[in-house]
């Protein structure tokens, strides 16, 4: 997606904006800050009930993503981006642990020098301003800043956000070498309304359940104020060096990045429940320190008929380093117990999970019209809990309370992948892929046991694939194209939710899965005034065991899978500067449990948008309009899977409406 998607797409606030134009990418946006986006590739990733799973994240380089392969977008600077790459497939292998698909953002290299200022205005209290500034200097040095403030109030109670999000991007190129150093800062406390249960989104999808709301007053019980705050900063390097006389070696590829990110969590867990001496608290409070190293050598030979070959090998390391507490979510008693706060302490721990791993890719073109890629990379991650919360036995002799729940576990793998790519035009390109992919447990899926034990849930096992794809790239002429795959995906040891309620959501294996399907993405000029893009997908992903005395049996729905969605839009340009367009979205429905007995429904939305560029005031002026569910229909956006309380939808807020500008200008 191009910078010109992105900004068309909304406020740039959150990558489920334009992500839907992207076929085998479900992300939608749950309209609560606090939990962030629900996104998943070819069903990787369905499962999470908060954050991203499943699915290697990049901002320029840096790992949005930890070495367990939990992630968050909530620092992605959309608007400063000049692409967001996607990856789908085999090769997604080659990012390592938990890569069932790839989201990498690429910011803007400045160009010449300039200043903006933007300002965006939308439903449900939506404010949002944005400075930036870049320039390019003498000798070879650049830099780019912006500066960003966002707020709503959300359509349901308890939903309200800001954000405040900074960025800084400085780069040098000499001769032979590019330093990119990126630095941001993102701080975003939000308040979380919950889901709401079938019945609920019936009667009426803006409420918000109970337990999310503050105390009215003092003793008033089942009501916790459930928000999130986090504040993440980060620093990345990439510095790329072209090798002169050494032979085939061409080039070195080096980029580390480290940052700290800290949460704390109130969430609606009764009071009551917490009495167990086991219970680690309604609150969850973490600083999570993490860093990385990616080093890579790239050798290239020219071969007969202007073919070459390449081989890329390098190393990575990645860290985290995690202080993790827990707190009872109330104080008080009886009439004076006040819910919804930092009470005792019930947790302390520090776990630290690291992946270190080795990789090669080799492309080859052997032959005029014909060209292979081999790669294999291959790594461990490592878990390491220490538990600091023990209480011990009411009596000498007796069993502690809160035993000791340190502990360590480790999964290795070694992914192999490879492909065969025939271009028997210079339009057409026809390929085939295959590879085995490895997702190792997130460390808050080995943090709790389904069967309520302490310790980590050591009996929770990585998941493996093997897929393989077929496909096709056609560019007929410019501004058309099209791309087709064809491709399946099965899985052993799958990981699945357990059971999710209370804020607290526990793993298990689920057996084998199968995941197959077809992707369309195709754009095409139709004169030099329209213009249309359609992006279809069709995924069949079912559990391929029956596990007795469970829902889990063969032949059902993975949860929170979609089996059909498309994406189309016709544009119209009559002129340089002016769009109008309109866009359609549709889902099938979506299981929102391993049973197969509760679907959110299927949807058809359309939407509106206008934009108008302009020459004003010595600079340059963009406008953007937009209203998005024409028909104001309320439909479930998201889903939580397997939530024990029933509180599975996430509602849309029904017809809404923008106004962006964009006024920038040279000095």
């Amino acid at each position: 997606m191009t910078a010109d998607d992105l900004r068309a797409a909304g406020p740039m606030v959150n990558l489920s904006e334009s992500l839907s134009r992207v076929p085998g990418i479900v992300a939608n946006n749950r309209g609560n800050y606090a939990q962030d986006l629900q996104i998943n590739s070819r069903g990787f990733g369905a499962r999470a009930t908060f954050g991203v799973r499943g699915i290697r994240l990049f901002s320029d380089g840096i790992p949005a993503s930890g070495p367990d392969g939990q992630g968050q977008v909530t620092h992605f600077d959309i608007a400063g981006a000049s692409r967001v790459e996607v990856l789908r497939g085999p090769f997604t292998a080659q990012f390592g642990n938990s890569s069932g698909g790839v989201i990498s953002l690429v910011s803007t290299a400045p160009v010449e020098r300039r200043w903006g200022l933007a300002a965006d205005a939308g439903s449900d209290g939506l404010l949002q301003w944005r400075a930036d500034v870049e320039a390019p200097f003498d000798g070879g040095f650049s830099v780019r800043a912006s500066l960003l403030g966002f707020e709503i109030d959300g359509f349901r109670p308890q939903s309200s956000a800001e954000r405040t999000l900074g960025n800084v991007r400085l780069g040098w190129e000499g001769s032979r070498d590019r330093v990119t150093v990126v630095i941001n800062a993102v701080d975003q406390p939000a308040l979380d309304p919950l889901g709401l249960t079938p019945a609920q989104f019936a009667q009426n999808p803006d409420q918000t359940t109970e337990v999310a709301l503050p105390q009215q007053q003092p003793g008033q019980p089942g009501r916790y104020d459930t928000r999130k705050e986090a504040r993440q900063t980060q620093a990345g390097l990439q510095w790329r060096h072209a090798f002169d006389g050494l032979g085939a070696l061409t080039e070195s590829r080096l980029a580390a990045y480290a940052g700290r990110r800290q949460v704390t969590q109130w969430q609606s867990i009764p009071d009551f429940v917490q009495s167990a001496p086991t219970h680690p608290g309604g609150v969850i409070d973490f600083d999570r320190d993490y860093a990385g190293v990616d080093g890579r050598l790239v050798w290239t030979w020219a071969l007969e008929g202007g073919r070459q070959a390449q081989l890329v090998a390098g190393a990575a390391t990645d860290r985290t380093d995690e202080a993790r507490r827990g707190f009872e979510n109330f104080v008080g008693d009886g009439a004076d117990r006040v819910l919804g706060v930092t009470g005792r302490q019930r947790r302390d721990e520090n776990n630290v999970v690291t992946t270190r791993d080795l990789f090669a890719e080799g492309e080859i073109g052997f032959a005029p019209a014909w060209s292979a890629t081999l790669g294999v990379r291959s790594g461990e991650v490592e878990y390491d809990s220490t538990d600091s919360y023990i209480v011990p036995g009411a009596a000498p002799g007796d069993p502690p309370l809160n035993p000791d729940d340190s502990g360590s576990l480790s999964f290795d793998y070694t992914n192999p992948v490879a492909a065969l790519r025939w271009q028997p035009w210079s339009e057409l390109a026809l390929y085939v892929s295959a590879g085995r992919g490895f997702e190792s447990p997130t460390l808050n899926e080995l943090a709790y046991r389904p069967d309520g034990g302490t310790g980590l849930n050591s009996a929770l096992q990585a998941m493996t694939s093997r897929q393989v794809e077929l496909g096709a790239k056609w560019r007929p002429a410019p501004g058309t194209a099209l791309d087709a795959a064809v491709f399946t995906a099965r899985t052993s040891n799958e990981i699945g939710v357990a059971s999710s309620s209370g804020g607290r959501t526990t793993f298990r294996n689920v057996g084998g899965t199968e995941r197959s399907g077809v992707e369309i993405d195709l754009r095409a000029a139709l004169n030099t005034a329209w213009s249309t893009r359609v992006a279809l997908t069709w995924l069949d992903a079912t559990y391929r065991d029956t596990l007795p005395g469970t829902p889990i049996v063969a032949g059902n729905q993975i949860a929170g899978t979609t089996e059909q969605l498309g994406y189309a839009e016709i544009a119209w340009q009559p002129s340089a500067g002016a769009e109008l367009a309109l866009e359609g979205r549709a889902s099938s429905a979506v299981p929102v449990n391993d049973a197969n007995t509760v679907f959110a429904p299927g949807y058809g939305l359309l939407a509106l948008r206008a934009r108008w560029q302009a020459e004003l005031l010595g600079g340059r002026l963009e406008l953007l309009g937009r209203l998005d569910d024409l028909a104001d229909r309320r439909i479930v956006a998201s889903v939580i899977v397997n939530e024990a309380q029933g509180r599975v939808f996430e509602p849309s807020p029904g017809r809404t409406w923008l106004l962006s500008a964009r006024w920038s200008m040279a000095f």
